[in-house]
């Protein structure tokens, strides 16, 4: 091999270099040349000095990077320390979540089992994982978590392939999508909330794994599938299959279950209403998905995708359109037992004792006889508005005048649009269906349908009858009408309607257990919510008298006892109170307490309660529940206190029920979400239930407490009986053929009218007044207003069932004395029946002096005319 050629640069072997050692010193012999050892040849000669020094720079950096790279595993340990601590300071305590329970709706249901009403902030229902499809399971799993048996709450392997998705979408608009598990949005759902930020995910990520190790991946799916919102209203599976498809989960097809593991991602855009194509295009990869992980065959999955969405929606129950006021005393009354939250969101099973065949009948009885009174009495108030009825486009016009409040279901606003003398051309707008295009009606108001009552009030004075069309109405006028369908080639015609300003109240209840099988409050739930029979406080009047009666019953005084009925004065330290019977007059002398009650004396009530003292009549209706604080005063005999009409419902089921105490009930029973009953509303103890068929039969024990003794109780029956057969309440009982008691009530000028009376099967309080008190008219009574509407209930509620009569207790004697031309069978209490009886000791003179009583009247009493009570 040639060598190369020598420069003149390279020292010569054996000649002296230059010193290449920091150590050794200038002069210094070189090693090489004392050791005789030769140089070494120029290819294996030390590397000069500037490669030593990129060598120095080189392990300089590389130190330098590992000190930064300590710094910063120091600083981030750091820092992911700080947000470790930062996300769990106050993460939210997961262990509840193992026994959550979903938000359910509670529904109450009547006595028929039909449904009134549903109270929910969102529709849900509850169904536990065994309860629901593993097919319908896996498709929210194949959809929204594959890996979801497999991961620990944060699926990495899911984290990674929705980085590199989103990377690859990076521009093209659309948003980014997350990697979250199943677990991961049961944690934001229930704990951490939806706001999007990297802190939420952090304390999203640590929640999922904190649940798994807390709960089994069952019991996270069973949640996850029950809280989920799924569009349409509908929160969890069980309510979206009824809200899409009206199906229960048990019968939901394959595809169908897809398109609800569709929903999550967005619910409102995969509409099938709105949105086919997008609904089906998702579903359909639901399908493939689900064929990929193997829990449906792909010859499944492509059935499945030529199965059409056919959006149903739910089908609501057979709901009872009426008893809105009952609905609302149940809510009212769940909510004082349970809670507001348990009530709206605890998924109660609430049965009511509503009878929905008599309720209905209450409803439209009452304003039947509220809008008669209010022709009879009201006049007619004139027109809701006006408007420009001249041009051809009075629709629009119409349709924006406002509904209202109060108006029946079966009224209607119309506008007049021509006036003749004995009839007026309407208009109305009207769809055939709810969002159908309105069309305009036409029909006539026939002069003689309004004559008789349409008088015209102003200023609150009514003017005289109408003598044509234009006294009534004018064109232009907005009224309410009813139509009434055309009948013996009589043409559809009109029925002008208004709200009448008179109010009303009935409670219909059983009194063998205080059961209200009906209640209406007033007029209209629309127009006002308030419930006057439960709510509204007024004077009873005459229809407290039988507590004053039976108090003397109770003490042994028969029921021919002779009493007198005169004068009556007493002296108060406001003046002299001289109560008077209805209509006036002096008295009619000496009658018997059958005729006291039968003609509903004041005088001879005021003189009976100071002899038996008014104190014990206080007592009395305590314990029956009509005034729980009554007053001692003697004009309190006289119904100048204040109840109500269920308590005064309940206090004649005493009559009626042997004595024995009455809790109006308006629920039944009440089942929590598993069907276990939490409550329930019958006192009564059932001793030998449980035991075996060869014990006999059971034993129920009436623990109600009793009111009066059993023979007061029927002798105050066979009273009131002879009200309806003979005296104030005659009305009350025309028609029935069967036994009937009960007692009419008008407050001083008319204010209140009253009857409230019973059979053996149902009692009926009925009251009638204005919320602002004031006269309903001379001549207005509880025998005239109410009575009647009693009678069209008690003969609604009975029709069909034979007349039954009031049973006697034991110990009662039944004596038949004469009364009149006739002779009645009078009860007496054992070693009082005689056939006549003298009158009463007590110091009956016209001053009222010599009886007993425990206080007097009140300054309220005199001041208010309490005599004329009927």
């Amino acid at each position: 091999m040639a060598q190369p050629p020598l420069r003149a640069d390279r020292p010569l072997v054996g000649e002296r270099t230059a010193p290449r050692a920091a150590g050794v010193g200038r002069g210094a012999p070189d090693p090489v040349d004392e050791l005789n050892i030769p140089s070494p040849p120029p290819e294996i000669a030390r590397p000069p000095v500037q490669k030593k020094r990129r060598g120095l720079w080189l392990r300089r950096f590389v130190g330098f990077v590992f000190a930064v790279g300590l710094i910063g595993v120091v600083v981030g340990g750091i820092a992911a320390y700080g947000l470790w601590r930062a996300a769990t300071a106050d993460l939210p305590d997961h262990n509840w979540l193992a026994d959550y329970q979903p938000p359910q709706m509670s529904r109450i249901y009547a006595a028929d089992s039909r449904l009134m009403a549903e109270m929910a902030l969102e529709r849900r229902v509850f169904v536990p994982i065994g309860a629901i499809p593993r097919r319908l399971q896996q498709a929210f799993v194949s959809a929204e978590d594959q890996r979801f048996w497999d991961h620990h709450g944060v699926d990495p392997i899911g984290i990674l392939r929705a980085a590199i998705t989103n990377l690859e979408q990076l521009g093209s608009g659309r948003r980014a999508g997350g990697a979250s598990t199943i677990t991961q949005q049961v944690a934001k759902n229930m704990l951490v909330g939806a706001d999007r930020t990297l802190m939420r995910k952090v304390r999203e990520a640590i929640l999922a794994t904190r649940l798994e190790a807390a709960m089994s991946k069952e019991r996270i799916l069973e949640i996850y599938l029950n809280e989920i919102f799924l569009g349409a209203q509908a929160y969890g599976v069980a309510a979206a299959a009824q809200n899409y498809f009206n199906k229960g989960l048990d019968e939901l097809s394959i595809a169908e279950m897809a398109f609800l593991a569709a929903l999550p991602k967005a619910p409102n855009n995969y509409n099938p209403a709105r949105y086919p194509e997008a609904a089906k295009a998702r579903r359909d990869w639901v399908l493939d998905r689900m064929a990929e992980d193997g829990v449906i065959t792909r010859e499944e999955a492509d059935a499945g995708k030529r199965e059409l969405i056919q959006f149903r929606g739910r089908a609501r129950p057979d709901m009872v359109a009426h008893g809105q006021y009952f609905t609302e005393e149940v809510r009212r009354e769940l909510t004082q037992r349970f809670g507001p939250e348990q009530t709206t969101m605890g998924g109660l099973v609430v049965r009511t004792s509503m009878d929905p065949r008599l309720q209905l009948v209450v409803e439209q009885t009452l304003r039947t006889h509220l809008m008669n009174y209010d022709r009879r009495r009201g006049g007619w108030r004139g027109p809701v508005a006006r408007i420009s009825a001249a041009s051809a486009e009075w629709m629009p016009a119409l349709e924006g005048v406002t509904r209202v409040p109060g108006m029946l279901p079966d009224w209607r606003l119309a506008v007049v649009l021509e006036v003749r003398d004995r009839e007026a051309r309407l208009g109305w707008a009207e769809r055939p269906a709810p969002r159908a295009p309105a069309q305009p009606r036409e029909a006539r108001l026939h002069f003689e349908d309004v004559s008789g009552w349409a008088r015209p009030v102003r200023d609150g004075r009514m003017g005289g009858a109408p003598r044509r069309m234009a006294d009534v109405v004018a064109v232009g006028d907005v009224v309410m009408v009813e139509t009434q369908p055309a009948s013996r080639g009589r043409p559809e015609r009109l029925a002008l309607r208004q709200i009448p300003q008179v109010e009303g109240a009935i409670v219909a209840l059983d009194p063998s257990t205080g059961r209200v099988l009906a209640m209406s409050g007033g007029f209209n739930f629309e127009r006002s919510w308030f419930n006057r029979a439960t709510q509204a406080m007024r004077q009873p009047g005459s229809s407290f008298k039988p507590f004053v009666y039976v108090t003397a019953l109770e003490q042994g005084i028969p029921p021919n006892q002779m009493l007198l009925d005169g004068p009556f004065e007493l002296q108060t330290a406001q003046g002299v109170w001289r109560p008077t019977n209805y209509g006036g007059g002096a008295g009619q002398g000496m009658v018997t307490m059958r005729q006291a009650i039968e003609r509903s004396l004041n005088l001879v009530t005021v003189r009976l309660a100071q002899e038996v003292g008014i104190d014990k009549v206080a007592d009395t209706a305590r314990r029956f529940g009509v005034m729980p604080n009554m007053p001692h005063l003697l004009s309190m005999a006289l119904g100048a206190g204040e109840t109500t009409v269920m308590r005064m419902a309940a206090g004649y089921a005493a009559f009626a029920n042997g004595g024995r105490a009455v809790e109006p009930t308006v629920i039944d029973s009440v089942q929590d979400r598993f069907g276990r009953v939490v409550w329930r509303s019958e006192a009564r103890r059932c001793v030998g239930c449980d035991a075996e068929p060869t014990a006999g039969p059971p034993q129920l024990n009436d623990t109600r407490r009793v009111a009066v003794d059993p023979i007061a109780a029927y002798q105050m029956v066979s009273l009131l009986q002879g009200v309806v057969q003979r005296g104030t309440g005659v009305r009350a009982g025309q028609g029935l053929n069967r036994p009937v008691a009960g007692k009419t009530g008008t407050t001083n000028d008319q204010y209140d009218n009253w009857f409230v009376g019973f059979t053996p099967d149902i009692v009926v309080a009925v009251w009638v007044g204005f919320d602002d008190p004031h006269s309903l008219g001379e001549g207005e009574t509880g025998g005239g207003n109410a009575a009647p509407i009693f009678n069209e209930v008690v003969a609604a509620a009975l029709e069909g069932s034979p007349p039954v009569p009031f049973r006697a207790p034991p110990g009662v004697a039944l004596v038949r004395i004469p009364a009149g031309r006739d002779t009645i069978l009078e009860a007496f209490r054992p070693g009082t029946e005689t056939a006549a009886r003298p009158p009463m000791a007590g110091g009956y003179g016209g001053g009222g002096g010599g009886g007993r009583s425990s206080g007097p009247a009140t300054a309220a009493a005199v001041d208010s005319g309490l005599g004329g009570l009927y």
